[in-house]
């Protein structure tokens, strides 16, 4: 069995019995190629013998190359999967991969945009944009991030045959989760504008947001669409596409949403993922506090 029969079977797992995100489809081919260059496996068998030390081994260097924690820590998840998938294939007794301690990571707490400046971000892509039908769509793409929390790609899924949006619209997220998202007003106006000034048809099966050349809108185009606002404006580096998401639920949050709610508007696989939220409304809380209470300006 060759190197790319491995990897070929891997990533069909991954695809299609996991259902993971092309994302992590990449990273995890990635990390398999890694190790089974620097181990010479060329088979399952030969994969599922590996311990602890060979992994240590090469994670160590990994890291001598400038592997950050949290990058290792990611790799170390891609290969323990991949290690237990390799046991599975040889009908191993303990189908658990070699137990290793990653580095730890202190997760960093999301940070939201504020109302203001998502409104203002979302004015000014359309603002700045060479075609007014790109500068409608660019405002578009932001107002469903922000005001329905869907994930950057989630946007880029929709296709005509969603048009025109109703007041709910059916997701498909990780893993190929589905969940119901609401959509307030402005956002279906938002959407239902940029498709009247698109110039190419709204063909059911196809991407309802396009590129100038008509193709598949590619997040990069957004990502930099929205950093040249947030420099125009002088918002911080955190002012990403995926803070919007995390604006959407802060503010929720902060109305009186319920976590068990929120986590299904966010589409969380765990209620683990959503509670994190909980600090960042205690943390914009005390902040508030701090700036506004008379006796912490003393």
């Amino acid at each position: 069995m060759s190197k790319a029969d491995l990897l070929e079977q891997w990533r069909d797992h991954l695809a299609n019995a996991r259902r993971r995100s092309d994302h992590t489809v990449r990273a995890y081919l990635s990390a398999a190629n890694r190790l089974l260059d620097a181990t010479g496996a060329q088979d399952w068998q030969s994969l599922a013998r590996l311990k602890a030390p060979a992994l240590r081994l090469h994670l160590a260097n990994r890291r001598a190359e400038g592997l950050s924690n949290v990058s290792a820590a990611r790799e170390l998840s891609a290969l323990k999967n991949f290690l237990a998938f390799a046991r599975e294939q040889v009908g191993a007794e303990d189908a658990s991969a070699p137990r290793l301690r990653g580095p730890r990571v202190k997760k960093g707490l999301p940070r939201p945009v504020s109302p203001d400046d998502a409104s203002n971000m979302a004015d000014l892509v359309e603002a700045s944009a060479k075609e007014g039908w790109i500068g409608a769509r660019d405002r578009a793409v932001l107002l469903l991030m922000y005001g329905a929390g869907l994930r950057i790609a989630e946007a880029l899924s929709i296709k005509g045959s969603d048009l025109p949006l109703g007041e709910t619209l059916r997701v498909t997220g990780k893993g190929g989760k589905q969940r119901v998202v609401p959509l307030i007003p402005i956002v279906r106006e938002s959407v239902a504008q940029y498709a009247e000034a698109c110039p190419w048809p709204m063909v059911p099966d196809q991407p309802l947001f396009r590129g100038q050349k008509g193709g598949t809108l590619s997040q990069g185009m957004v990502q930099k669409a929205m950093a040249r606002a947030r420099i125009a404006l002088g918002l911080p580096s955190t002012a990403t596409p995926h803070a919007l998401r995390h604006s959407f639920a802060t503010h929720l949050l902060g109305a009186g949403a319920d976590l068990r709610s929120l986590q299904e508007l966010l589409g969380h696989a765990s209620l683990g993922s959503t509670q994190i939220y909980t600090k960042v409304d205690a943390a914009t809380l005390l902040d508030s506090y701090r700036n506004a209470h008379p006796r912490e300006k003393d």
